[in-house]
């Protein structure tokens, strides 16, 4: 529930954009990602401007192209966004960041349990028989024809 508080906590209204970071944010994400190197060329943009502008198009579902000007150049971005996705920095910093959420809450880093749920998936084709199940709108397997589990899902 929204409080003057959390109001207060999560406001972005003294940001140029809502999605750029705020220091805070920045704090936590800072670590993450590599340093400047000390030979070669200098960076010409802050890592942390590029990430706001990844940032930007995906809250926004944009097109590379549609990268508006206030930002790092689409082919800088682009390339940034393509080697951290290559390896494994989007993965890595996702899991770091679920179980520093998880341990702010009072929780364990890691679920201790998992939930087995196959009502969710679409099996493949050659994954069996194939049914439509009107509730769900979906080809796939129906409730009812899916014994087997096939989809793992953590509990919070």
């Amino acid at each position: 529930m929204w409080t003057d508080t959390t109001r207060a906590q999560y406001a972005r209204a003294d940001l140029a954009l809502p999605t750029d970071l705020t220091d805070g944010e920045w704090a936590v994400l800072e670590p993450f990602f590599p340093p400047p190197s000390h030979v070669g060329r200098p960076r010409k943009w802050p890592l942390r401007r590029i990430i706001e502008a990844i940032l930007y198009l995906l809250r926004g579902g944009l097109p590379w192209r549609m990268l508006p000007p206030c930002f790092p150049p689409v082919s800088t971005t682009r390339r940034w966004f393509y080697l951290w996705r290559d390896n494994g920095q989007w993965l890595s910093l996702n899991h770091a960041l679920l179980l520093i959420g998880r341990e702010a809450v009072g929780r364990e880093a890691s679920p201790s349990a998992g939930v087995i749920d196959s009502q969710s998936v679409k099996t493949t084709e050659s994954g069996g028989p194939c049914g439509c199940d009107a509730g769900k709108k979906v080809r796939g397997e129906s409730a009812i024809s899916s014994p087997t589990p096939t989809a793992i899902s953590f509990m919070p």
